[in-house]
């Protein structure tokens, strides 16, 4: 099945690896059905039936949905030249995701469709989409997109015109003040729900086929408190479905003497502000405000805030972005506009000199790996929505196959990444894990070395009593799968869960091993030294098994 994944050959410079990568990432993962896949303490069970079946046809597509132009105040690159890059190193899905505010919905949504529209025409083989980058009333920011469409742009404009934290804190006219105090105070808590549930209803209505919403750095600032996670995910649960695993920036943690800023990678330097959330409260041992291995805290941590969304059995995927602003090794500033003013920066200019820059191109090293029935841009949100994703940094792996099944039940097909399944207790659930290892270069030249790979699991527990619980005792480091130094191709795990008696779920993570914490984990980042080519992970996103 090796090319599958594409039905024509690629000829773009670099493609080959990323196709190799494509090829080999869960060849079976299964079509899901329209909706994404739930476990039964979510939502009853009164369906039981598995998504994301295993051997459905899927095929895989690397994409980015977190990336800025000079349509952002702090931006800088033409959407043409995003879109080349992109499709440069090997992506076949982006998202244009500008910063939302008073002079981007003014000014900015106008300008950059026709760029949008021009790029597509001008790359047929990569999807771009229009969406932006909301700011989140009472808390961080988020990707919120659309497929291409007659309403696309309308509903972009009124979504952030109405609810978008940066105008809705803007003071008006009348009174001098905003309807909220701060773009990240709690009292835009309430229009930030009612901004998801606009999003459902325009799909409802059928002004759009599909809306997804992902929040992104969540930890970055603390202010993405539980609840509010659980509120989005609660609020619009078909619009509202995960949240960025692995931010962007990730060139900013090079050190000074590398040729690099010498600052947090990931930008996560911060520490609590008078909207944070109390309980992300940083100690020496460990700090919310750090990346972990280039990852989220929350999504990072063994037991941590995610895992606590998915003991509940609440569907939350997490992703890796570029954040792309101004890339590492560039030597091109920004044009001279006023963005305030036009909604531009306008056309960037080359300088000549390189710049020391804290980001790289969309797909230079993150990766969002995403099952779909087809390269399409409906199918791609479908694949989002259902939890088909992988989450890769550096070229870790070149693909990943998981099968998850009842053995008990005489299941002989089972279900995938993101999938659901059931097993009756007392009964065996098989997982098998099949990897194919990096067979050559990432884009910074080196053959980077898969060390091992971690099954993960944890109990089903139901809707968490207190809303911003933010751990997940019961959830466990099952099994730790090494790999030997001289491993090379396709290598296989499996594991069996005996006597299951209660529903569980389960991920997988993996790690070129360079950098752990006793226990196996990720270490947190070090401010100014973290070479991001030095610590790589994938994480997987989660299997439920339900109990009937």
């Amino acid at each position: 099945m090796e090319g599958s994944w594409r039905d024509e050959q690629d000829d773009r410079p670099l493609s080959v690896a990323r196709r190799r990568f494509l090829a080999g990432v869960g060849l079976a993962a299964g079509a899901a059905a329209v909706t994404p896949g739930v476990a039964a303490a979510d939502h009853g069970h009164d369906v039981e039936r598995p998504r994301n079946p295993w051997g459905g046809g899927d095929r895989w597509f690397a994409g980015d949905h977190h990336i800025h132009t000079k349509y952002s105040p702090d931006a800088q690159y033409e959407v043409a030249t995003q879109v080349a890059n992109a499709r440069k190193y090997g992506l076949d899905w982006m998202v244009i995701t500008d910063h939302g505010g008073v002079a981007h919905q003014k000014f900015s949504i106008d300008q950059t469709t026709p760029d949008i529209e021009q790029a597509r025409r001008s790359n047929r083989d990569i999807l771009v989409y229009q969406g932006l980058e909301w700011n989140i009333p009472g808390a961080e920011h988020a990707t919120v997109f659309l497929p291409p469409g007659r309403e696309t742009v309308n509903i972009l404009k009124a979504f952030e015109a109405a609810y978008d934290g940066g105008i809705l804190s803007t003071p008006v006219a009348q009174g001098g003040k905003g309807l909220i105090t701060r773009s990240t105070s709690a009292d835009g808590e309430p229009y930030a729900l009612a901004a998801l549930r606009y999003l459902d209803a325009q799909v409802l209505a059928g002004r759009t086929e599909v809306a997804l919403m992902f929040a992104n750095h969540p930890a970055r600032r603390g202010v993405d408190s539980p609840h509010e996670l659980r509120g989005w995910r609660d609020a619009a649960p078909q619009v509202a479905v995960g949240m960025e695993g692995a931010p962007g920036h990730q060139a900013a943690g090079i050190p000074e003497a590398a040729g690099g800023r010498g600052d947090a990678r990931g930008y996560y330097e911060a520490s609590p502000g008078p909207d944070s959330f109390p309980g992300y409260n940083p100690t020496a041992a460990e700090n919310p405000y750090r990346t972990y291995g280039g990852f989220d805290w929350m999504t990072a941590k063994l037991g941590g805030l995610w895992d606590s969304l998915l003991a509940e059995g609440k569907p939350w995927w997490v992703t890796a972005t570029s954040d792309s602003h101004q890339n590492f090794g560039d030597t091109f500033v920004p044009g001279s506009q006023d963005h305030a003013r036009t909604g531009s920066r306008g056309a960037p200019t080359d300088s000549g000199v390189r710049q020391v820059y804290g980001d790289y191109w969309p797909g230079f090293y993150s990766s969002t790996l995403v099952g779909a029935r087809s390269k399409s841009y409906v199918d791609i949100m479908r694949g989002l929505q259902a939890g088909k994703v992988v989450a890769v940094h550096g070229r870790l792996i070149d693909g990943l196959d998981l099968r998850v099944r009842a053995l008990s039940e005489g299941d002989n097909r089972g279900v995938s990444i993101g999938g659901r399944t059931f097993v009756r207790r007392g009964g065996d659930v098989e997982v098998t894990i099949d990897v194919t290892l990096a067979g050559g270069p990432n884009f910074n030249g080196a053959i980077p070395k898969l060390a091992k790979v971690d099954l993960i699991a944890g109990p089903v527990t139901g809707p968490a009593a207190d809303r911003d619980t933010l751990a997940a005792p019961g959830t466990k480091l099952v099994k730790t799968f090494e790999v030997g130094a001289r491993q090379r191709g396709r290598i296989r795990f499996t594991h069996v869960f005996r006597g299951v008696d209660g529903p569980f779920y389960l991920r997988l993570r993996g790690s070129d091993g360079n950098r752990l914490t006793s226990e196996g984990g990720p270490v947190m980042d070090v401010v100014g030294d973290a070479d991001p080519w030095s610590d790589l992970w994938f994480h997987a996103n989660p299997v439920f098994v339900d109990i009937i």
